[in-house]
């Protein structure tokens, strides 16, 4: 059996689909235009957004020129407001059959997660979901390889001339690192996690350089199966681990009275002036806190301004997902944890002794 889109040769350009909430555009499109534009550079193509809103959604795309984009195609329609499933899969394929992009970036919230595996099994291609890592120049590859792997890098057999994008994810459970490439078909398609990429510098001579391009929506009234008739939000506290300057996280340390190792965690999150506490894969696996406080490959990757490592033993997972934080502090009570290999400060001790003398000398410093 043969497909349209294994002419690989006529796919070109970089392309990131900028997902809008209340005519908004979302964090997760500038850092995905901002490693969109790294990838571009690699490949020597344009880099594209694609936006679907409402009519007026046109004004709030300049800025994503200002991060790295060449081009922004924007569909606007009244049925595009609000995202579902039936409408935006069938306008961004045919815009996708038409245009051919080479590669094609969606975030994975929510929205992304459902809309890109129907994108991907309408135009008959792959799609590498939670990537935390892209390359597409090998030896940018095979840099990352020799910071990134355990592996002996030298010794492997690479081809240095292969193109393909090269999309690295998490797999069995955090415990290893998967690099999968799509070599048949096109355009390559990646889900990435919010939070594991770094936003570039903004560029206001881009802004002003950036083309906007508006593209028809052919919808017929077949095509639409679902009608969005309210929208409810619910307001509930979320730990927002992506934003925080200051994180205290706590690991399996604690499990000899997990409620009293959170609360210090809590106390000395308020010493240093606020912040969250978050968790190793560990804690939200014993169901001592919940799934949204959890840093790792498997969970959040975050660069605060501190970051606090409390009984946590630095798992590769873990160490992943916070070692770009400014500072580094470990508290273990074991001397050869892993986790003291990337702190910048680490204290060997019992955190439930060490942690209320630390509280109690910052509160005095404050004093």
């Amino acid at each position: 059996m043969s497909f349209k889109n294994e002419n690989i040769e006529d796919y070109k350009d970089i392309w990131v689909f900028c997902e809008q909430r209340d005519g908004k555009i979302v964090d997760t499109d500038i850092e995905l235009i901002s490693e969109g534009r790294k990838l571009a550079n690699e490949r020597g193509a344009r880099l594209v957004g694609l936006l679907l809103g409402k009519e007026g959604i046109a004004e709030h795309v300049k800025e994503l020129g200002g991060y790295g984009a060449d081009i922004v195609y924007v569909v606007e329609d009244e049925r595009l407001d609000v995202y579902t499933t039936d409408a935006y899969t069938k306008v961004i394929c045919d815009i996708i059959d038409d245009k051919k992009p080479e590669v094609f970036l969606v975030g994975a919230s929510t929205i992304g997660r459902d809309l890109a595996p129907r994108v991907a099994a309408r135009l008959h291609t792959g799609l590498c979901a939670d990537c935390t890592h892209l390359d597409i120049n090998m030896e940018q590859y095979s840099a990352f390889l020799k910071e990134a792997s355990s592996l002996n890098v030298e010794g492997l057999s690479l081809d240095m001339e292969d193109t393909n994008l090269k999309m690295t994810r998490p797999a069995f459970g955090g415990h290893m690192m998967a690099t999968i490439i799509c070599p048949r078909f096109r355009p390559c398609m990646a889900t990435v996690r919010p939070g594991v990429l770094k936003r570039g510098e903004y560029d206001q001579t881009a802004e002003q350089k950036v083309i906007v391009e508006k593209l028809a929506c052919n919808l017929e009234k077949e095509d639409l199966r679902t009608k969005v008739l309210q929208v409810v939000k619910e307001t509930r506290k979320m730990v927002d681990l992506i934003g925080a300057e200051v994180i205290v996280s706590v690991g399996n340390g604690i499990s000899k009275d997990p409620s009293l190792g959170i609360s210090l965690a809590e106390e000395l999150v308020d010493a240093l002036g606020g912040g969250v506490v978050g968790a190793s894969r560990a804690v939200t696996d014993a169901g001592w806190l919940t799934a949204d406080h959890q840093v790792g490959q498997t969970g959040k990757t975050v660069r605060p301004r501190i970051y606090v490592a409390l009984g946590i033993c630095g798992a590769i997972q873990h160490k992943a997902g916070m070692e770009d934080s400014e500072v580094i502090i470990a508290v273990n009570n074991n001397e050869d944890a892993p986790i003291f290999e990337t702190a910048d400060y680490g204290l060997v001790g019992d955190l439930f002794e060490v942690v209320p003398a630390l509280i109690s000398e910052l509160n005095s410093a404050k004093q």
